[in-house]
Formats: C-alpha cells, structure tokens, sequence
C-alpha cells in the first residue's frame, strides 16, 4: 500500500511537472509569435507602442475573461473555448485596422492623383509633385507618401520606390497609378495626362463598388439575422426550459451537437457573404 501512495504521488509530480513543462513551452512560443508580429503589423499600420506591454495586456485579458466565462457558465470546455478565440482575437483585429486602412486610402487616392497630375501640369517633377501634395494631404496616404519620399532621400530611384509603394500597399488602384507613372515615363507621354485618366478611371470604379456595396448590403445582413437566430433561440430555449436543455450542456451528445451547430452556422454565413461579395 505504501509503494503506491508512493508511486501514485510520484506519478502525479511528474504529470504536474510535464504539464508546467509544455504550458511554459507553449507560452513561450505564443509570447515569441505575438510580439514579432504584432511589431510588424503595427509598423504596417504605423502605430508605436510597447509589444511586450501588448502582450501582457493581451495574456490578462485573455485569462479575466476565460474566467469570468467558466464562472458564469459553471462549464469548464465553454472556458477553454473562449480562451482560444481570445488567443486568436488580436490577430484579427489587426487584419481588420489593415482592411480599413487599405479601404481608406482607395478612397483618398483618385483627389491624390488628380492634385498630382495638376502640379505636374504646373511644371513641377514627379518628386517635386508627391512633396508637395503629402503636405496637403491627410492620412494613411500621406505616410506613404512620406515613406516613398523617405526611401529617395535615402538613395532610392523613384521606380524602386513606387515599386516599394506598390508592395506596402497591396490594392489595384495603387498598382494602376504606379503602372501609368511608369509606362509614361518610358513611353515619353503626357504624365498630367495619363494621371487624370487613371483619377477618373479610379472615381467610376468607387461609385460603382459604393452602388454594388449598397445593393448588396441587404444579403450581408440577412446573412447574419439568419446565422443569429438558431444562437437567440437556443438561449430562449435554455432560460424558458433549463431541465429540457440540461443534455445539451452537460453531455457529450450536447456538445457534439453544439459543435456541429457552430461549424454549419459558420459557413452558412460565409457561404452567404461570398455569394453577396461582387467584386469589381
């Protein structure tokens, strides 16, 4: 009896050790995965703070409300569930910062090509032109455009830079001013020219991705009343019947049937937004 009380704790001090072990492990590489790429999104963005801070506010965060959830639902997998979405949740708000940026910056672009091709007309180089502009203009454009002035007083030719503008900022409407800049640089046309075309090509692009995005904003948001309403009436149904729905949250008939429920409500609204999403 003695050798397995000994062997049982013995057991259970290795379990311990190992699970310390993997969980320091693991939480050192989520730490190494976060602050590498949060620093790299925010210079994308071009927001300065503190990665190590982030991460710690990220890691408090994430535990209060893991916590909060295990308290209030009194069921540890919903917890660990809401612990992973957490982990995840920076990586997406990110992306969404970058949606926007990228969104606001289509729309500045057409005034920005038109106010260049006018100081072209005025005599001024291509340089000259994105200098004086970026003073006049707000951002994030103007810090790229600063950047690409940045890049050229530091050595850089003024396609290398406009390349680099391309890459920084992946959207069609940046690629077609840096392709009209460059074919009439070597074709020896009319810049002015060429940049109030693209302008007025960019401006009917937007008014029609505006209609097609009002037309379609009805589908987008059936798409989610439709996704929501298994989820409202499942919690009407707990509060109006909580014995009848015991099995679904105690089970793990319930619980496979939640994660069943969860996938198809998942891409059931992304199969709707995909069909709704026309691109122009």
């Amino acid at each position: 009896m003695t050798y397995l009380i000994i062997l049982s704790v013995t057991t259970a001090m290795l379990l311990v050790w190992a699970a310390f072990t993997l969980g320091s492990q693991l939480l050192a590489d989520y730490r190494q995965r976060f602050t590498s790429s949060t620093h790299v999104n925010l210079r994308e963005l071009y927001l300065f703070a503190d990665t190590t801070r982030l991460y710690e506010l990220n890691i408090v965060i994430l535990v209060l409300a893991t916590m909060l959830v295990w308290l209030f639902t009194g069921n540890a997998i919903i917890g660990i569930a809401v612990a992973v979405v957490m982990a995840f949740f920076p990586w997406w708000i990110f992306n969404f910062l970058k949606q926007k940026r990228l969104e606001k910056i289509e729309e500045q672009l057409p005034d920005a090509i038109q106010m260049l091709a006018g100081t072209i007309k005025a005599g001024l180089s291509l340089s000259s032109a994105f200098r004086q502009i970026t003073a006049e203009l707000q951002a994030p454009l103007a810090q790229e455009f600063q950047t690409l002035l940045h890049e050229q007083r530091l050595g850089v030719s003024l396609d290398d830079a406009l390349e680099n503008l391309s890459h920084r900022v992946p959207i069609q409407a940046i690629q077609l001013m840096v392709s009209a800049m460059r074919i009439a640089n070597e074709t020896g046309g009319g810049l002015a020219e060429t940049l109030e075309r693209s302008a007025t090509t960019l401006r009917s692009q937007h008014a029609m991705e505006r209609k097609i995005r009002a037309l379609t904003a009805q589908g987008k948001m059936q798409a989610w009343v439709v996704g929501l309403m298994p989820l409202f009436l499942l919690y009407v149904l707990t509060q109006m019947e909580p014995e009848a729905m015991q099995m679904l949250w105690n089970t793990r008939i319930g619980f496979g049937v939640i994660g069943i429920v969860l996938f198809l409500e998942f891409f059931g609204i992304w199969f709707i937004r995909k069909i709704v999403a026309i691109d122009v």
